[in-house]
């Protein structure tokens, strides 16, 4: 339950917002324990330095010592950190702003959220940062390989509106994407069919099983060397990889897909093989205003011109 009188726990810094841990029922002696134990990434000797800089806080703003006796259900906030994070050369840029809604054209590359290695080179802690909004929030997901639009909460207040447009389906998501051409498969379709998770954490893949993703697949023009087209996807569902996969199984894999059908992943700073998939257009009904609202990427696939 909200409480108004409790303190602000730790302030977004250079970015970041402060990350939580809930604490389960456990063994532990003390916290520092706990944290030792179960965020290993960072090792005991750091968790004693943060603590006793005061970068650890319980949920009252109290910092939390390395000699703090561990407590069942107290939540712990601390910021993340990277002691090395590669720089990824390439901006988005805004396309709206408003009160409410942050819209921005993401290029390819950079993760939209703090995951694994990235941090701060990620979309959201670049628009904190740049803008001051720590309640900043995507509405919905975008594959760090994917570039185009892609829609930001500014406040939590009007939050669940505009996730709701996701969740109820009353939006509608334009991509285009470059992919072999094939004489032998008969466009306009849609794929359907069913999305689990792969072994392979990062993958997902086509199961047997009632359908849960739905896309819409259409030709928009065979590109000049005979070998290749570009085609406008309009995913039904929203389920992870589902454009990729979709193509891949229709014999279609994407131009520079490095996932699928196989794991090819190039190493770390290559960007010479961007994936040619592009969020190009996002229309919906505005749940606040009711104003029809459409936004459209000002970037293009660099083998549209092939």
């Amino acid at each position: 339950m909200h409480n108004p009188k409790r303190p602000q726990v730790l302030p977004m810094r250079d970015g970041v917002s402060p990350s939580c841990v809930a604490l389960p029922a456990g063994p532990w002696v003390l916290v520092l324990d706990f944290l030792a134990e179960r965020l290993p990434i960072v090792p005991r000797a750091q968790w004693f330095a943060r603590m006793a800089a005061g970068e650890v806080v319980d949920e009252f703003g109290v910092p939390v010592s390395p000699e703090r006796p561990y407590r069942h259900s107290m939540r712990v906030f601390y910021y993340r950190a990277l002691e090395q994070e590669p720089r990824v050369p390439f901006e988005a840029e805004i396309l709206h702003q408003d009160a409410h809604l942050l819209v921005v054209d993401k290029p390819h590359f950079l993760p939209v959220v703090p995951t694994g290695r990235y941090l701060h080179e990620t979309l959201l802690v670049r628009l904190k940062r740049q803008l001051g909004i720590e309640a900043l929030s995507p509405l919905h997901r975008l594959d760090r390989d994917t570039a185009g639009v892609m829609l930001f909460s500014v406040q939590q207040a009007t939050r669940g509106a505009y996730q709701a447009l996701f969740r109820d389906r009353r939006i509608t998501k334009h991509y285009e994407a470059v992919a072999p051409w094939r004489q032998d498969i008969v466009l306009p379709l849609t794929r359907s069919s069913r999305i689990e998770e792969s072994p392979q954490f990062f993958r997902t893949q086509e199961v047997a099983g009632a359908p849960n993703s739905q896309t819409h697949i259409e030709l928009l023009r065979v590109l000049a060397d005979g070998a290749h087209a570009l085609y406008r996807l309009e995913p039904v569902s929203g389920k992870r990889h589902q454009l990729r996969v979709h193509m891949a199984a229709l014999g279609l894999p994407l131009v520079h897909d490095h996932f699928y059908p196989g794991v090819n992943d190039p190493p770390e700073g290559d960007y010479s093989e961007p994936l040619q998939l592009l969020a190009r257009r996002i229309a919906f009904v505005d749940p606040l205003s009711g104003e029809e609202r459409v936004f459209e990427s000002r970037r293009a696939l660099e083998w549209v011109g092939a």
